[in-house]
C-alpha cells in the first residue's frame, strides 16, 4: 500500500487534466484567468469545508454537520449585524468560537461515549439547523458597509481575471491544511488514527486530544466557510448549504482520500474541488445541459474512485498475505 498510496492522487490529477483539456477543446474561452478566478470564487466556501472534512475522513470519521454549521453561521451573522451595532470582525470572532466549540463537543462525545461519528454528527446536523430556524426562517440580507469593503478586495490576474478575497482565503486554508497534515505532529496523529486505532494507542498517540482537535478543526473551518458564504451571498438563510456535507465528502473521495482513513492528501481534495467546479463551468458554458448533470458526473466519478480504493485495499491485503507466507516459509526452512 505504501508504494501505491499516491495512485489515487495521480488518478485525480489525470482526471482533472483530461477534463480541462476536453473543456478548452470544446470551449476555448475556458482557458482564461476570468474563468479560473470565477471557479475559485464560486467554490471557495466548499473548498474550505472540504479541508476540514479531509482531516475527519483521514482519521476514519465523518462529519455530517458542516452544511448546517455553515447555515447557522450565516444566519447568526445576518441577525446579529441587523439587530446590534457590533462590528462584523467581532461577530466573526464570536461565531468562530461557537462553531469550534461545537465541533470540539462532538469530538468529545465521539471519544468519551464511544459513539459512532455518523450518529453524533447527524445529531449535530439537526441541532445546528434547528438553531438556525429558531433565529429566523427568512433570508436576512447583510448590508453592513464592511461587507462591501471586503467584497471589493481582489488581485487582478493577467488576462483580466480577479482573485477575490474569499478565493484567497480558500487557497490559504488549503496551503495551511497541507502543512498541518504533512509537517506537524497533529497531522501524524491524524494519519495514525485512521490507519489503525489500536496501534495508534499503543504508540502513545493522544487519541482523545486528537479526536477532539479534529472535529474542532472541522467546526472552525465550517464556521469560516459560513463567513465566506455570507460574503459570497450577502445574506443569511436557514435553508442555505443543504447537502454541502455530501459535496465536501465527494470532493475528498475524488481527491484520493480513502474512506477507511489513514491515506490521502489535502492537495488531492483541492483537485477534487477543481474537478467539481470544472464540471459546473462546462455546463454553464454549454447552456443546454441541466445542472443535474453535475451530480450525475460526480456520482460516476465517485463510483470509479471507490472502486480504485477497493482495488488498492485488495492489493495491499494480498501483498501482506504473501509477505506473511514468505516469512513463515523462510522460518520453516531455517528450522
Amino acid at each position: 500500500m505504501k508504494n501505491s498510496k499516491y495512485l489515487p492522487l495521480l488518478a485525480t490529477f489525470v482526471v482533472f487534466v483530461l477534463g480541462y483539456v476536453i473543456c478548452i477543446s470544446v470551449f476555448p474561452n475556458m482557458l482564461s484567468t476570468r474563468v479560473a478566478g470565477n471557479l475559485l470564487t464560486d467554490n471557495a466556501f466548499l473548498g474550505i469545508t472540504a479541508v476540514g472534512m479531509t482531516f475527519v475522513i483521514l482519521s476514519g470519521g465523518i462529519d455530517l454537520s458542516v452544511g448546517s454549521v455553515i447555515a447557522f453561521t450565516g444566519v447568526f451573522l445576518s441577525v446579529i449585524l441587523r439587530d446590534t451595532s457590533i462590528h462584523p470582525l467581532a461577530a466573526f470572532a464570536i461565531v468562530l468560537v461557537l462553531t469550534t466549540a461545537f465541533g470540539a463537543a462532538m469530538g468529545g462525545v465521539i471519544f468519551f461515549l464511544d459513539m459512532p461519528p455518523f450518529i453524533v454528527t447527524l445529531a449535530g446536523m439537526f441541532l445546528a439547523r434547528g438553531i438556525s430556524y429558531l433565529l429566523t426562517t427568512e433570508s436576512v440580507p447583510i448590508t453592513h458597509p464592511f461587507y462591501s469593503t471586503l467584497q471589493e478586495i481582489y488581485i487582478r490576474m493577467p488576462g483580466g481575471g480577479r482573485l477575490t478575497l474569499i478565493a484567497m482565503i480558500m487557497l490559504a486554508v488549503f496551503a495551511l491544511g497541507i502543512i498541518l497534515a504533512q509537517r506537524t505532529r497533529f497531522g501524524t496523529y491524524v494519519y495514525a488514527l485512521g490507519g489503525n486505532l489500536t496501534s495508534a494507542q499503543l504508540m502513545g498517540v493522544p487519541v482523545a486530544k486528537t479526536t477532539i482537535g479534529i472535529y474542532a478543526l472541522s467546526g472552525f473551518l465550517a464556521g469560516l466557510s459560513g463567513i465566506v458564504f455570507s460574503l459570497y451571498t450577502s445574506a443569511g438563510y436557514s435553508l442555505a448549504a443543504v447537502g454541502v456535507e455530501l459535496d465536501a465528502i465527494a470532493a475528498v473521495v475524488i481527491g484520493g482520500t480513502l474512506l477507511t482513513g489513514g491515506y490521502g492528501f489535502v492537495a488531492g481534495t483541492f483537485l477534487g474541488i477543481c474537478i467539481q467546479g470544472l464540471i459546473q463551468t462546462y455546463i454553464v458554458f454549454d447552456g443546454t445541459l441541466s445542472s443535474w448533470w453535475t451530480k450525475i458526473v460526480i456520482g460516476l466519478l465517485l463510483f470509479g474512485f471507490i472502486a480504485l480504493q477497493r482495488g488498492l485495499m485488495w492489493m495491499s491485503e494480498r501483498s501482506a498475505r504473501n509477505m506473511r507466507h514468505a516469512s513463515a516459509a523462510a522460518q520453516a526452512s531455517g528450522a
